[in-house]
This record gives structure tokens, sequence and C-alpha cells, in this order.
């Protein structure tokens, strides 16, 4: 059984990844100070912040990995002549950039609002860095 106070500590938790859209890095910081604090005095904030945490370093992989991808196709067609295929790759690369910081936005809220009432949301395709 989770109290209210619990239960908007997880929401508040979750939303602090929206430091991430302002702040370099800050979708990490701010929830890995929020977990710190809050961690001994429930298990539940405790899931919450280890769930955070790696859903941000998760995205944050996912999004490097894009980055280094349409940098080198960038080169790649920088130095060669621009074909249908490069150009395609690129908008295709820009897209998907374009649906992850949409979809993380929305599994943001989404994760806020179950955790405010009551329950712990698991992000999908997160790698556990934090057990």
């Amino acid at each position: 059984m989770t109290t209210t106070k619990e239960n908007n500590n997880a929401f508040l938790m979750h939303l602090s990844s929206f430091f991430g859209y302002v702040f370099p890095f800050g979708g990490i910081i701010a929830p890995l100070i929020f977990w710190e604090v809050n961690k001994k005095d429930s298990e539940l904030l405790d899931a919450t912040g280890k769930e955070v945490i790696n859903f941000n370093l998760s995205y944050l992989l996912y999004s490097t990995i894009l980055i280094v991808a349409i940098i080198s196709l960038a080169i790649n067609v920088a130095i060669d002549e621009i074909n249908q295929i490069s150009l395609f790759l690129l908008i295709s690369f820009a897209i998907l950039i374009l649906v992850l910081i949409i979809s993380k936005f929305v599994m943001i809220i989404i994760a806020a609002v179950k955790s405010n009432q009551g329950g712990i949301y698991k992000y999908p395709a997160t790698i556990n860095f934090i057990k």
C-alpha cells in the first residue's frame, strides 16, 4: 500500500526527466538527484528512481547511436554524390529522431500518470544499467 506522498514523489521523479529537454543531461541528472534524496524513504521510490534513470540512460544510448549514424551518413553523402538512397536514409533517420523525441515525451507522461495512481510503470525497451 503506497501513500499519497510516495505517489506524488514518484510522479515528480518521472516528470524530472523533462529537464533533459531544457539542459544537456538534465534528464539523467535531475532524476538521479531526486532518486538519491528519496530512495531510502520507500521501496516504491527506489524502484521508480531506478526505472527512470535506466530509461533516460537507454534513451541517451539510442540517441547517440542514431546521431553517430546520421553524421557518418552525412559525411559519406558529402564525400560522394547525393543519390536517392542516401537522401532517403537521411530523411528516414531524421524522422526516426523525431519519433524518438515524441515517444519519450509520451512515455514520461504515461509513467507519471500511472505512478501518481500508485503503480510502477516499466518503460519499454529499457536497458537495466542500475539494478
